[in-house]
């Protein structure tokens, strides 16, 4: 009698197909090389969106073109395509011919910003406009001078000069019978002669004589009261106007009132 044989286990690995094998690893460096791929463009991506935000952020930098010598039509178009504004900040006379650039802000060259404004001074041509003297006239008498020759006044400075009045006009640029370069002729202004002031001393109690010595010493003008007061020493100073300390300039008048 035989007795029944036990089968015994496969082993997986022995009965595993060796082409199974061989697609398994294929489909494993398959869906690596899926997912660096997947990796790059994502990375891609992501810069993209760093680049265009920053862009959105800062904008778009364009050259400054170089307007000098252009009319205002040209400059304005190349301004325009540039994504630029022009703005017309002054105009001057020169040689070149009227309503071309003379000078631009910023310069030729720089880098801006889209929407950002460029500042231009155009050419009024080459009228040159003779400067009247206004020199020995009032400032208010210069202005109409200069507005009846087309002009107007710039500058204003004010100093302090002996010998001359208030308002009168001491020194002007361009110099009269000069050219003018632009509309506008700068005035230096007298504010009359500098004025002294003193300082009110105190004369209550003090002799008449010792008082006006002193207004005599300091150029000061005088006016003496004399009243009866029995209770002070004759020809005593007993009140004065104005008192003590108070400021005084060099045309005041000063009061006295003495004991007769």
């Amino acid at each position: 009698m035989t007795a029944d044989r036990q089968d015994a286990p496969i082993d997986p690995i022995d009965a595993r197909d060796p082409r199974a094998s061989l697609n398994f690893r294929k489909r494993l460096e398959e869906l690596g090389q899926m997912a660096l791929l997947i990796f790059i463009l994502a990375s891609a991506a992501f810069l993209s969106a760093i680049t265009a935000m920053r862009i959105a952020i800062h904008g778009r930098e364009v050259t400054m073109p170089n307007l000098t010598g252009k009319n205002v039509a040209e400059a304005t178009s190349m301004v325009r395509s540039s994504g630029l504004m022009l703005r017309v900040a002054d105009r001057v006379y020169s040689d070149l011919p009227i309503n071309v650039v003379v000078r631009q802000t910023p310069p030729a060259g720089l880098l801006m910003k889209e929407s950002q404004q460029v500042h231009v001074v155009l050419s009024l041509g080459q009228r040159q406009l003779q400067i009247p003297l206004l020199e020995g006239n009032s400032l208010r008498a210069s202005r109409i001078e200069l507005l009846r020759a087309g002009l107007q006044v710039g500058e204003v400075s004010a100093v302090t000069m002996p010998g001359k009045p208030a308002d009168e006009v001491v020194i002007q640029t361009p110099r009269p019978g000069h050219g003018a370069a632009t509309p506008r002729v700068d005035v230096l202004v007298s504010q009359g002669p500098h004025e002294s002031a003193y300082v009110m001393p105190h004369f209550v109690g003090m002799t008449e004589s010792d008082a006006q010595r002193r207004l005599d010493i300091a150029g000061l003008r005088r006016k003496v009261n004399y009243v009866t007061a029995p209770q002070w020493p004759h020809a005593t100073v007993i009140d004065q106007s104005p008192l003590a300390g108070a400021r005084l300039p060099a045309a005041s008048t000063i009061e006295l009132t003495v004991a007769n």
